[in-house]
């Protein structure tokens, strides 16, 4: 076993060909380690989401392999496989929230569960747990449209959690909230990836949201230009 859960080694990613040929990652080397919120950043075009779907497994890097912590190497396996690890090792966190505006937030974080065929009994106690765990235990009942932003925002990462992943995966989370509520959902995330022991990947382009990254991966035109350390966990 190494100690990153993910590791992408020399990962390039071209959409189009031709004259359209568009190189969104470039010789990519990146790791992500327990405990650790990375947060990767850069400008518009620069790569990120790119980077994020092929670390979460929604993408294929066309040249260069991504690893994972036990050996396998995800963008090898056939697609049920990766679906399997997406399934048991990955949550996701959306921008625009991802909630189904019929679904209950108790509902929402419960689906999850149910494409995992997790007992009724245990469903709900987990889905409990984990809607308490971002302070909205007594809003399940609610439907998103009558929640905030940071809320809906709030169940989304619960929604992540209730599965229980090794690794979150988080595409701008922030990005449609004000700054003051951003904030607060960062330190959220910061939080329970170090209560936990979880990896947590964010991409952002705030640098005021940088400040509580412990790794920082800076990108430009698909280049990785900056990979450091950018601080201890507490």
């Amino acid at each position: 076993m190494s100690d990153y859960l993910i590791r992408a080694e020399k990962v390039s990613r071209t959409f189009g060909k031709g004259a359209a040929e568009v190189h969104a990652l470039v010789d990519v080397d990146v790791e992500v380690h327990p405990g650790e919120l990375t947060v990767v950043r850069g400008p518009s075009g620069s790569g990120k989401t790119t980077l994020l779907n092929i670390l979460g497994g929604l993408d294929r890097p066309t040249s260069g392999r991504v690893l994972l912590g036990d050996g396998r190497v995800l963008s090898e396996l056939k697609e049920n496989d990766v679906l399997a690890v997406r399934r048991e090792m990955v949550g996701h966190i959306f921008q625009s929230f991802g909630l189904v505006p019929v679904l209950s937030a108790a509902e929402n974080v419960e689906v999850a569960l149910r494409l995992k065929n997790t007992p009724v009994a245990e469903r709900a106690e987990r889905v409990a747990r984990a809607l308490d765990q971002v302070s909205l235990g007594k809003h399940g009942t609610q439907r998103p449209y009558e929640l905030s932003g940071g809320q809906q925002q709030r169940v989304g990462i619960a929604r992540a959690l209730v599965g229980d992943p090794q690794i979150l995966i988080a595409d701008e989370p922030t990005g449609q909230l004000d700054s003051d509520t951003a904030a607060t959902i960062m330190d959220l995330l910061s939080e329970l990836t170090h209560q936990r022991g979880i990896a947590a990947v964010v991409s952002t382009h705030d640098p005021i949201l940088m400040e509580r990254a412990d790794r920082l991966i800076e990108l430009h035109d698909g280049h990785v230009v900056n990979g450091a350390l950018a601080a201890s966990p507490a």
